[in-house]
């Protein structure tokens, strides 16, 4: 079982930035990857980014270069700075986690980027 609670969303003008981390608590399994996805008001929900346990990342081309996925293993949390934003970056982020077994969810945090 993984529990996971987002923190760092918020209200920010255009072209800031935001850092959003994600806490994993677990028992059994180990975590595999840990990722982050959005969805937006009427739209479905989007992948961003994941990284792996050994560190790999991969990357959403909506956010390549402005986006940065990074992982704590030993305090079981993932972090995306967020750069550069963009108004169309508005949406609820959630944080993802994946086992053998199973895949989780965390509840989300707001993110609004005003014009």
């Amino acid at each position: 079982q993984v529990q996971l609670v987002e923190s760092g969303g918020g209200l920010v003008q255009a072209g800031g930035s935001l850092r959003l981390s994600c806490s994993a608590s677990r028992s059994g399994f180990s975590i595999n990857g840990m990722g982050w996805y959005r969805q937006a008001p009427g739209k479905q929900r989007e992948f961003l980014a994941v990284v792996t346990s050994g560190g790999s990342t991969a990357y959403d081309d909506s956010v390549l270069g402005r986006f940065t996925i990074s992982r704590d293993n030993a305090k079981n949390t993932v972090y995306l700075q967020m750069n550069s934003l963009k108004p169309e970056d508005t949406a609820v982020y959630y944080c993802h986690a994946d086992t053998v077994l199973s895949d989780y969810w965390g509840q989300g945090t707001q993110v609004t980027v005003s014009s």
